[in-house]
């Protein structure tokens, strides 16, 4: 049994129930629309959001039709944004899978994504779920803001350590935050409950891109060599960040060109790759990590113990030694 099948046993019957339910959210009477959203389903991933919903919630409660609703919340807006996303950065290829702007064109995509959004309101409102809908509209907020914040700073290659997990904490933390959240909300826990969740969710989600960037420098037995994708995209990472701050002023000089003006060169991208590794920019990541996921397990003892709790903490521990 695989790791993730073992960490899903507690939610089982809920993750298969989950499937027909949301298709049936995402549902059109638009045969292209249909279409769409098939091979959308098609090509799902590790479904780690949903787990954490159902996990969050079940740890403190039963599960519910809220807490599908507040599941399927989740997911239709992850999907909208990584549709738009794809259209933003002229990707044509999703998870191995074709983008959905490859197949079909931006103008499509565009629309499918605001579709999705709109199935996200109407989802809520229906079902007067105004406590969801608050901590997935908050989610969407920060990822843009996040997004743009990216945006703003890569032109300058000049991100502090600061800014680096402010971009990441709204990027990425804030939809797994979110998750938690969720799944707190749908069965009804206080305020306080639901803001431990989204704490321990941020601190989590921190940690997990902390772990993919530290993939694109780090030889692996699933990638076999690092990618430098990173860099090929201008992304200034924390391994990368911490290495500039261990540089003589030549050395920086160096990286910097190589980032601004030579990130397709195969073999200075490599050099740059040993740089980062030579001053220790992989080990101070990796001390990063360890810590934002060690704050995240000390909120966990503070909830109640039974087989969720036991699933969330093989989760997280699942989060940082990944290989993918």
């Amino acid at each position: 049994m695989s790791q993730l099948n073992q960490i899903k046993t507690p939610i089982k019957s809920e993750m298969d129930a989950f499937e027909p339910k949301f298709k049936s959210y995402m549902a059109s009477n638009v045969a292209l629309l249909d279409r769409i959203t098939y091979y959308i389903i098609k090509r799902k991933g590790k479904q780690l959001r949903p787990m954490l919903v159902f996990l969050t919630a079940k740890m403190l409660g039963e599960t519910n039709e809220s807490t599908y609703r507040g599941a399927a919340l989740i997911e239709l807006m992850h999907t909208a944004t990584l549709v738009h996303d794809d259209v933003v950065d002229d990707s044509d290829q999703r998870r191995g899978f074709f983008s959905i702007n490859a197949l079909w064109k931006n103008k499509v995509a565009v629309l499918v994504g605001d579709y999705l959004l709109s199935q996200v309101l109407l989802l809520s409102v229906q079902n007067k779920e105004y406590q969801l809908l608050e901590i997935v509209s908050t989610a969407v907020q920060e990822m843009s803001e996040g997004e743009l914040l990216q945006i703003e700073k890569a032109r300058r290659l000049d991100i502090t350590e600061d800014i680096y997990f402010e971009i990441i904490r709204q990027k990425t933390a804030s939809l797994i935050a979110s998750c938690c959240g969720v799944g707190a909300a749908s069965v009804n826990s206080d305020d306080a409950t639901v803001k431990k969740l989204r704490q321990f969710g941020e601190l989590l989600g921190i940690a997990f891109q902390i772990k993919d960037d530290l993939f694109d420098y780090e030889e692996t037995s699933k990638i076999g060599k690092p990618t430098g994708i990173d860099i090929k995209e201008q992304k200034m990472t924390l391994p990368l960040i911490y290495a500039l701050q261990q540089c003589s002023k030549s050395e920086k000089r160096f990286i910097i060109n190589v980032v601004k003006r030579h990130n397709r060169n195969k073999a200075k991208v490599k050099e740059v790759i040993k740089m980062v590794s030579d001053k220790g920019g992989l080990e101070y990541a990796r001390q990063r990590m360890e810590e934002y996921y060690q704050n995240a397990l000390k909120i966990l003892a503070e909830l109640p113990k039974n087989e969720a709790s036991a699933s969330l903490e093989k989760l997280a521990a699942y989060v940082i030694s990944r290989n993918k």
